[in-house]
């Protein structure tokens, strides 16, 4: 499975946001996420319906509008906003179709990466430190 620049912009989006989240918190526009990470506004445009429309992200209007999450960061995982964004989570497309061993197979890879898109949270992307690369593994299943 690989993963496109809809899914990893978004994450980019999600973390911005999260990392703004808090009581008294401001909308941030998508010009700031834009410029601070060096992303096309305009590709970020595109990928920030469909998280409104999943519920994920909300617009707030107005000279100081812009985007806050909708619902708390760590109430949000890297698999909802990969499955909204890329589609169902799958290494091939008509697993059923496979021979038994092939099929159990794409089956183990694809539950693997379920189990760590949806045990990463969006408030774990945000907090993330690095410390470096002696362990190169970020989060564990």
């Amino acid at each position: 499975m690989k993963i496109s620049t809809k899914g990893r912009y978004g994450l980019t989006i999600m973390i911005d946001l999260a990392k703004n989240y808090g009581d008294g918190q401001s909308p941030t526009s998508l010009k700031s996420i834009a410029k601070n990470n060096d992303l096309s506004e305009h590709y970020l445009e595109q990928l920030i319906a469909p998280l409104r429309n999943a519920g994920l992200v909300r617009s707030i209007r107005g000279a100081y509008g812009g985007y806050i999450l909708g619902r708390e960061p760590g109430q949000i995982t890297s698999g909802d906003v990969i499955r909204v964004l890329e589609g169902p989570i799958s290494p091939v497309e008509g697993i059923e179709d496979e021979e038994p061993v092939k099929r159990q197979l794409w089956i183990r890879i694809r539950d693997a990466v379920k189990g760590v898109l949806d045990n990463t949270t969006i408030e774990d992307l945000a907090n993330y430190k690095d410390e470096g690369e002696q362990d190169s593994y970020m989060f564990y299943i």
